[in-house]
């Protein structure tokens, strides 16, 4: 009896692991990734493409510095110089897999982004961020393998919390002008922004 016992447990755990199985093979297979390569031949021409299709400058110069290398979402802009009030405030909030744009002037004196902002927003469900600005605690970053953060640069400074900033208004850097609510792009060869959702290739 006990022998029966141990293998109906150990059959119950096989068909566990083969529904487990199915079930994520399932759930990625119903997930598609993105190319921004593929996103620019479909929808690129001069001077704006169909659907409002913008791409960020290359001598932007963004880098990546989350756990993810692709990730895209409706934008959240934030405008800021050297204060990241209004950035903690929006990652403690539920991100529902939009992405946080943030202009902070270019400034690379004062880091936007560390790694507990990171974190919270990550849990909250944010996709990742934008931003024309520094981050820092790099190494963390990289851990946060649910977010992604294109970013100037790096720096160990964190900016002074002084409540300034603004969040929902059009921020412009790249060449690109962000209005709330554009469907951000952001992978290994650029980013590329959409008035709408795009259908992909």
């Amino acid at each position: 009896q006990f022998l029966y016992f141990i293998g109906r447990a150990a059959f119950t755990t096989i068909m566990l692991r083969c529904v487990l199985r199915s079930s994520c093979s399932a759930a990625f297979g119903a997930t598609r990734r993105f190319n921004t390569n593929d996103l620019c031949d479909k929808y690129w021409s001069e001077p704006v493409g169909a659907e409002g299709f913008q791409v960020v400058d290359g001598a932007l110069r963004l880098q990546h510095y989350g756990g993810t290398r692709a990730f895209s979402g409706p934008a959240v802009t934030v405008k800021c110089f050297e204060d990241n009030t209004c950035v903690k405030k929006l990652a403690g909030m539920a991100g529902d897999g939009r992405v946080m744009v943030v202009d902070g002037g270019a400034s690379l004196r004062r880091a936007l982004l560390g790694d507990m902002i990171a974190k919270a927003a990550m849990n909250n469900g944010w996709a990742g961020f934008v931003i024309n600005g520094a981050v820092r605690d790099v190494d963390e970053l990289r851990q946060l393998e649910k977010l992604g953060v294109l970013a100037l640069g790096s720096i160990p400074i964190k900016t002074d919390r002084k409540g300034l900033g603004t969040t929902d208004v059009p921020v412009t850097f790249g060449g690109v002008r962000f209005v709330p609510g554009v469907w951000t792009y952001c992978d290994e060869t650029g980013v590329v922004v959409s008035s709408s959702q795009l259908s992909l290739p």
